[in-house]
């Protein structure tokens, strides 16, 4: 059985949020949340909110038990992106782009 948690639009980059999923893809649920509590990162606590809510959503609609649960998909897309100007030196116009992510985790059973 596999359960599934989406959180969109998060503001984090993709890059930095990549950086911290690829550490509990392949794991086992109670390993991962061990991993990003550990962590002291922005996109460990924003991961590990949705880690926790694909549990609940297998625990809670599929009858399963955490203990045999463990990530079998966990990536992170390129949200929408913020576009700010800034005035640049000699009229130019700086660019800050704010990035977002979209992150997926499926959880399953073994």
């Amino acid at each position: 059985m596999e359960a599934r948690a989406i959180a969109k639009t998060l503001r984090v980059s993709p890059i930095k949020a990549r950086l911290v999923v690829d550490l509990i893809r392949d794991k086992n649920v109670n390993d991962a949340l061990n991993i990003l509590n550990n962590m002291n990162k922005k996109p460990a606590r924003l991961t590990k909110k949705v880690l926790e809510s694909a549990i609940a959503n297998a625990v809670n609609n599929n009858g399963a038990k955490q203990e045999e649960l463990f990530v079998s998909e966990a990536r992170v897309d390129a949200g929408p992106v913020m576009k700010r100007h800034m005035f640049d030196s000699r009229s130019h116009i700086g660019h800050n782009d704010k990035r977002t992510s979209h992150i997926v985790i499926v959880v399953a059973t073994k």
